[in-house]
């Protein structure tokens, strides 16, 4: 066996990885991942294939663990308004008044193509999330 393969294998037989099936596990090979991409400058090619097998083993649990709901448009743009901390009055320039605003909060009428456009550029999102 070369230099590179007893690394890895005594890199695989100190920290034992599995398939991740709970938030302890998840959050000690985080732990762990994170101790080495405080070296990532000098990692031994070893190193690098053991980082690789950790990322893949705690996307997989997030993947399965963290599913993302589908969200409405509108459900989106409240979403947005909170998290930066908007009131309806606040997005009248994006719509041309507040009472358009008011309407598509509520439901009365819907995002047309500029609404989105604009929408996007003031949260930095993509247009995707308003269909």
């Amino acid at each position: 066996m070369n230099a590179v393969a007893i690394e890895y294998t005594n890199l695989l037989t100190k920290n034992l990885p599995r398939v991740i099936h709970s938030e302890e596990q998840n959050e000690e090979y985080s732990r762990i991942l994170e101790e080495l991409e405080h070296r990532s400058d000098s990692w031994s090619p070893a190193e690098a294939d053991f980082a690789e097998l950790l990322t893949l083993l705690i996307e997989d649990f997030e993947e399965r663990s963290y599913k993302l709901v589908a969200a409405n448009p509108l459900e989106v743009l409240a979403e947005l308004m909170e998290a930066n901390n908007l009131k309806q009055k606040d997005l009248a320039s994006i719509f041309g008044t507040e009472s358009i605003v008011s309407e598509v909060i509520n439901g009365k009428r819907e995002l047309n193509k500029d609404h989105i456009k604009r929408l996007s550029e003031r949260f930095n999102v993509s247009p995707e999330l308003f269909f």
